[in-house]
């Protein structure tokens, strides 16, 4: 099947004399005697914050909007109060939520792409609690479920404990 090779040649004396050639060690198999095994490098781990591996989970899905019909309610027909809520707790109190609530409107009523600056504490909400990047990307949530997103927020913020009322004081 294969041609056969004659060692005298001297193609097959050049090329197998040339110094990066190594001969190939054929050894017999050893039945039945434990063979010691080589250990290999512990496998690379890294310590980015990025590569971390996020424990915590969100308390409450993307399209579970109607847990709370209120909240979805009122997110349907003025996001700009739930982004508010939402901004001023995940700023811990240096965004109020009449702030944050009429930046997100102007940007809204200006642009219609309000979703570029909820995504951003959408990523500082996660960051906070260890949350996972779910379903996808926080820009392409917020782009294409802008609702969803700020209403799964909102109820993951509430189930931690945190007061979302209106009148609470800050």
């Amino acid at each position: 099947m294969y041609p056969t090779v004659n060692e005298h040649d001297e193609v097959y004396a050049a090329h197998h004399s040339h110094p990066g050639y190594v001969l190939p060690v054929v050894v017999a198999p050893n039945y039945g005697t434990p063979q010691q095994i080589q250990p290999y490098a512990p496998p690379y781990t890294s310590t980015s914050v990025r590569s971390l591996i996020r424990t915590q989970r969100w308390s409450t899905g993307l399209c579970r909007c109607l847990d709370d019909p209120g909240n979805c309610l009122v997110t349907c027909f003025c996001p700009c109060v739930t982004f508010g809520l939402i901004a001023e707790i995940v700023d811990k109190g240096n965004t109020t939520c009449t702030c944050g609530g009429t930046i997100y409107g102007m940007i809204l009523a200006v642009s219609g792409l309000a979703c570029l600056y909820s995504c951003y504490y959408r990523s500082k909400l996660r960051a906070q609690y260890e949350l996972p990047e779910a379903p996808c990307m926080d820009c392409l949530v917020h782009f294409c479920c802008e609702t969803c997103a700020l209403c799964q927020e909102y109820r993951e913020l509430k189930n931690r404990g945190f007061d979302l009322s209106i009148d609470h004081d800050s």
